[in-house]
């Protein structure tokens, strides 16, 4: 083996050990709102109680984590902290909003997705896929029928027969799927069931 093939070998090794990684922040069209340090601090002051023990625990000053706290309550407009004021004996602290506990579920969540789609081998794998034609077929979206959260339509294809998708409302109006238009139903199905 000369150095040419030993070197693409060894090339094609490493490249087999590099994996994903990610930083993760939720923002609005305006920029960052919410990342993994303010994420520390609302879950140290749901434990500890105060915001002044959550800097502290974190290595941080009071004034540094109050401002990522004041910073991304101007950024939606909403409080995250419910403070109680102590007096000479102590008994002051905080606790968190609706909206401070939402963020927190909805740091975790996207989170978890991003995780599982960073370790799941076959998934990174099927990202490179090209979806099959046989998959993708043609039709005419006869109805559009929607709840408070989700929707059902109903598409005709060529051969005689209706496929029926469910998404969620949010997908619906993202693509502005309305009666009679013409769109391509992409069939990805991991198992089949048959029931009599």
């Amino acid at each position: 083996m000369n150095n040419q093939e030993r070197f693409a070998k060894a090339s094609e090794k490493s490249l087999d050990m590099l994996k994903p990684a990610y930083k993760m922040w939720l923002e609005t069209k305006d920029g960052y709102v919410f990342g993994k340090g303010a994420f520390d601090i609302l879950r140290k002051i749901q434990e500890l109680g105060t915001l002044d023990g959550a800097a502290k625990a974190l290595s941080m000053s009071y004034r540094h984590a109050w401002g990522i706290i004041k910073n991304i309550e101007n950024r939606i407009n909403k409080p995250l902290l419910k403070t109680r004021k102590g007096g000479r004996f102590g008994g002051g602290g905080s606790e968190l909003t609706f909206t401070g506990r939402e963020l927190i579920k909805s740091f975790i969540k996207i989170k978890n997705i991003f995780e599982h789609v960073r370790e799941d081998e076959l998934l990174l794998t099927g990202l490179d896929l090209k979806i099959s034609t046989r998959n993708r077929i043609k039709g005419k979206v006869v109805s559009v029928e929607r709840d408070e959260s989700a929707a059902t339509i109903k598409i005709k294809i060529d051969i005689p027969c209706t496929i029926t998708s469910f998404l969620t409302k949010e997908a619906v109006d993202d693509l502005g799927i309305k009666d009679g238009d013409r769109v391509v139903t992409i069939v990805k199905a991991t198992e089949i069931m048959i029931a009599k």
